[in-house]
């Protein structure tokens, strides 16, 4: 599992000119599943996003989760995350999970976020969206639940 966490300061994502999800301070997560992801690499990603500690404390260090800070995350599918460029020019996309699994696995994380007491807004699974943050930072932080990188 995969995913790009953004600190933001607000974010928004559209389907059709709507939107659909919408948050302050917080976290843009975008997330990638793919196809030898787990259940147990669902629960590492959420502990992960959710323990990062890259909120500004009292004395301005990074030292403090969103839980802490009381931020929300905005949540959106990305399956491009698992894009292969290192042959050729067009990305293969064949370690992405299918759409079911990758549904699910989206799916779970919104409910084990909110079970842990995040607000949590979120884009639609395979819409064409459009999505409007201002980076705070900017931080920008890749995980990768295979700590591939």
């Amino acid at each position: 599992m995969r995913s790009v966490v953004q600190r933001v300061s607000q974010a928004s994502v559209r389907v059709e000119g709507e939107i659909v999800g919408k948050i302050g301070k917080g976290f843009l997560v975008l997330l990638g599943v793919g196809e030898q992801d787990t259940l147990q690499d669902l629960e590492w990603m959420v502990d992960k996003i959710i323990g990062l500690r890259v909120f500004e404390d009292e004395e301005g260090k990074m030292n403090q989760s969103i839980m802490e800070q009381q931020g929300a995350i905005l949540l959106v599918s990305q399956f491009t995350l698992y894009g292969d460029c290192r042959k050729g020019k067009r990305p293969s996309f064949s370690s992405a999970a299918s759409p079911d699994k990758a549904k699910s696995f989206y799916e779970d994380a919104i409910i084990k976020l909110k079970n842990k007491g995040v607000t949590v807004e979120t884009g639609i699974f395979q819409a064409e969206m459009k999505v409007e943050l201002v980076n705070d930072g900017p931080v920008t932080l890749l995980l990768d639940s295979q700590k591939t990188f």
